[in-house]
């Protein structure tokens, strides 16, 4: 399985310490439609481009965005796009990301696009988190190849720490801080398990009268995903640098 590392610029120097396979989370589409990039270093090549739409206008001439997206491709020597959009699925998105993934098909480069967009961009692979919270990974992700095709899925090894109340009817957790999620096992000193569906740690616990259900990924946890994975022939796992950075010397072997 490739493995990369996503990262912003100004953790790159760090994260090159571990991989060269890197995803510059640097770009989004601007207000106007176009590319526009933050922060990157002149001497960044190779990797992956991570294409963000945070705050981004409509996409009103896809065919120009797609020549935006080439040429830094090729000028920076990029194997392809990660488009991480967190807005709502749209026809212009839709367009965008179906013209896109042609052009990087017909290159030999790749692009990787949400599941909400897996149905509609063939040409490209399907992220699929990793970090549930009910149901079985391993059928999850048996599933998802089996509605998008083998080839087609990637894992997008989000890393799991969140606490629900107890009951949770809603299914609904608070995302925990890598701090909170240390407090918490420290001045509990929780006795940890195992679940084996999930492919994630828990414990439970009782404050001020409220009962808690913590779920988290850990070093060990998401080793276990990504031979869940290779098992599964899944050819590409992405991996958040600030998620992970405490745990990356157990993850990655330093380069020499």
């Amino acid at each position: 399985m490739q493995l990369y590392l996503a990262v912003t610029p100004d953790k790159l120097r760090e994260a090159a310490r571990y991989t060269d396979r890197l995803a510059h989370v640097a770009y989004r589409i601007g207000r106007d439609g176009r590319l526009a990039r933050r922060d990157l270093l002149a001497r960044t090549r190779g990797g992956l481009m991570v294409l963000g739409d945070q705050d981004c206008g409509p996409i009103r001439d896809p065919a120009a965005l797609c020549r935006d997206v080439w040429r830094e491709c090729g000028n920076r020597g990029y194997g392809g796009v990660l488009a991480d959009f967190e807005q709502s699925e749209s026809p212009d998105r839709t367009a965008f990301l179906n013209a896109l993934g042609r052009i990087l098909a017909r290159n030999g480069k790749g692009l990787f696009v949400p599941e909400a967009y897996g149905a509609s961009a063939a040409q490209a692979a399907v992220l699929v988190c990793t970090a549930l919270s009910g149901g079985n990974l391993r059928q999850r992700l048996e599933e998802c190849q089996r509605q998008f095709g083998r080839g087609r899925v990637a894992m997008d090894l989000q890393r799991l720490r969140m606490s629900f109340p107890l009951p949770c009817p809603t299914g609904e957790g608070e995302p925990l801080s890598r701090e909170k999620l240390a407090e918490m096992l420290e001045r509990k000193q929780q006795s940890v398990f195992y679940s084996n569906d999930l492919c994630a740690k828990y414990f439970t616990f009782t404050d001020a009268g409220e009962s808690r259900f913590v779920l988290f990924d850990d070093a060990d946890t998401l080793r276990r995903k990504l031979l869940i994975g290779q098992d599964l022939g899944i050819a590409a796992g992405f991996l958040m640098y600030p998620e992970v950075e405490d745990i990356l010397p157990e993850l990655l072997p330093q380069r020499r």
